[in-house]
């Protein structure tokens, strides 16, 4: 057979593969040893094609997808530093749970380790931050290479996508000449599907479950950050028939579409609340159930780790479950489902007035915080004011730092239709404006993407996509010239070198930024400018608003949000 055939039954065994076990969507970066694939995912009409020439926002568009869509995103490169280039993405994507299967093309075995240009070592390159990799064979005209790539497809789509949810990695050599034979249609794999198992838990953990709920006197249920596809209805359903706290992150998405027979048990304001020490003393629980990830909340969680439930349920999909405070004393392995409800509400002893304080407790607080997004102008009030426009049926991107926090204290629950992301697996600021692109591109909805000055510089290359590919997004970059959570850690208390070291202003702004890339550009100064902006229809696809704000103002006027809802608080125990 010839080679150019045998390559291309090969590719075409790939790609085929791939369309067969559910993949749909690929993002491309440009590249040579990487021709052969590339050719065929544009040739098939199975495949969404997304270009992107920068490997490392290329991956986190990759990620944002995968995030939305809840299924995995090929992503394809050639061999080399372009592999390497990925690994901020793929360390989010392990530690998020996020679904991505990564192809890196690679030199043939004899240009390994010789010297050959653009040939790292490749195989396991991600170490330990992907779920499973594999270093494929060479294409040849061998019979059992075709059927062996099949099924490792299999493996890398079933394994992507198993619980917990992860980035798989397969290295595929190829020798030149790298041209295939065009096809028409894709072959059909001889292996055609996986059936993969639902966790749910054991008898021995159901009956725990049981015994803890119905034994109970005053507890809450912390629900973080959830695996994208989970079922709300029965998270709601758990709510109404558990009627305890719960203390929902926004990364959860229950702040958002709550149920009326609901509103009363969903707690937002919890990190507003857990500011305030005569709360903290009053309200000492005896059992807490977490699902998801932790949330953000450093209150909570020096609440969590002072006060030490006598029980902590964590209820993780993973055995390597999450426990960052040590204070679990129970987890169940199980994902999301019908059996969280399984108890008998007659036989709960809970006491009704702590869930009741929570509740008094959080509409305080709501109360503050609506006050507040009127009467003040700094960077929190423009944030809640930007939560309180957002159209019906949108997604919002936060950064890490302080928008992801400013989202924690000012989005308070609604009935709209709005979903949060962030990248909060490893916490970083790099990526995130490929990841509110490739979010976009998910969902097809608006999206709006908030973020600070230095985030939006660390991936102002992200932009290149919506060069490639009609982008439907508004970015609010909130300029305080550096880094804003600073100011609320313990360096800002030393003077020494601390503008130099973590303020790190560039007195940069992003007009022409907005302009090479053929953007709709506002720069505002007042929240008035803000609001009347916001309400503009848009003129372009891409969007930024430039929201110039104060970082020392913006920790004067939070002190004065806490300092006012901790004077009202500590009336709840006043005789």
């Amino acid at each position: 057979m010839m080679n150019k055939q045998i390559l291309s039954d090969y590719v075409y065994g790939i790609i085929g593969s791939l369309a067969e076990y559910g993949v749909t969507d690929v993002v491309i970066s440009p590249g040579s040893r990487s021709t052969p694939l590339a050719y065929g995912f544009a040739s098939s009409k199975e495949f969404n094609v997304f270009r992107q020439v920068d490997e490392r926002s290329a991956a986190f568009l990759a990620l944002g997808m995968a995030k939305t869509k809840a299924k995995p995103v090929a992503l394809l490169c050639t061999s080399g530093t372009a592999a390497a280039n990925y690994f901020p993405a793929i360390v989010e994507a392990y530690y998020a749970r996020v679904p991505l299967i990564i192809l890196t093309a690679d030199r043939p075995h004899e240009l390994r380790d010789v010297g050959a240009p653009q040939a790292i070592n490749q195989p396991d390159l991600y170490g330990h931050h992907v779920k499973w990799s594999v270093d494929l064979p060479i294409p040849d005209e061998y019979e059992a290479t075709l059927p062996h790539i099949e099924r490792h497809i299999a493996r890398a789509t079933t394994v992507s996508m198993a619980s917990p949810k992860g980035p798989v990695h397969l290295n595929i050599p190829f020798r030149e000449p790298l041209l295939i034979d065009f096809q028409d249609e894709l072959p059909k794999p001889t292996f055609h599907q996986s059936f993969t198992a639902k966790l749910v838990p054991s008898n021995d953990a159901l009956q725990f479950w049981k015994e803890a709920i119905q034994q109970a006197r005053k507890g809450f249920v912390v629900m973080g950050e959830l695996a994208e596809g989970t079922d709300l209805n029965e998270v709601w359903s758990f709510i109404r028939t558990l009627k305890w706290p719960v203390l929902v992150e926004s990364l959860s998405q229950l702040r958002t579409q709550v149920p009326n027979d609901c509103k009363h048990y969903v707690i937002e304001h919890y990190d507003s609340i857990l500011k305030n020490d005569v709360f903290k003393k009053n309200m000492h629980p005896d059992t807490v159930i977490r699902f998801g990830a932790q949330p953000v909340s450093k209150p909570l969680t020096l609440f969590l780790k002072v006060v030490k439930p006598r029980t902590f349920i964590t209820v993780d999909e993973d055995s390597l479950f999450r426990d960052p405070l040590g204070v679990t004393t129970t987890h169940i392995q199980a994902e999301i489902g019908s059996w969280m409800s399984d108890f008998n509400v007659d036989e709960m002893n809970y006491d009704a007035e702590y869930q009741q304080i929570f509740t008094r407790a959080n509409e305080i607080a709501c109360q503050h915080v609506k006050a507040y997004i009127a009467k003040e102008h700094d960077e929190g009030a423009l944030a809640g004011m930007l939560f309180e426009c957002l159209p019906d049926q949108s997604d919002l991107v936060v950064s890490s730092s302080m928008p992801i926090r400013d989202v924690d204290t000012f989005f308070y629950q609604t009935e709209r239709d709005i979903r949060i992301f962030a990248n909060r697996g490893a916490n970083g600021i790099d990526g995130v404006v490929s990841t509110a692109i490739g979010a976009q591109l998910g969902t097809m909805r608006d999206t709006y993407l908030l973020i600070g000055d230095l985030a939006f510089l660390h991936d102002a290359n992200g932009l290149l996509a919506s060069r490639y590919q009609d982008t439907q997004l508004t970015i609010i970059v909130m300029n305080n010239d550096g880094g804003g959570i600073f100011s609320y850690l313990a360096q800002s208390s030393v003077e020494a070198h601390y503008e130099q070291l973590f303020g790190t202003p560039t007195g940069l702004g992003f007009e022409e930024l907005a302009r090479m890339y053929d953007a709709q550009y506002e720069h505002v100064h007042t929240k008035e400018e803000f609001k009347s902006v916001l309400q503009q229809p848009k003129e372009k696809n891409l969007r930024i608003i430039e929201v110039q704000t104060n970082r020392e103002d913006n920790v004067v006027t939070h002190r004065k949000l806490w300092a006012s809802m901790n004077e009202e608080l500590n009336q709840l125990w006043q005789v």
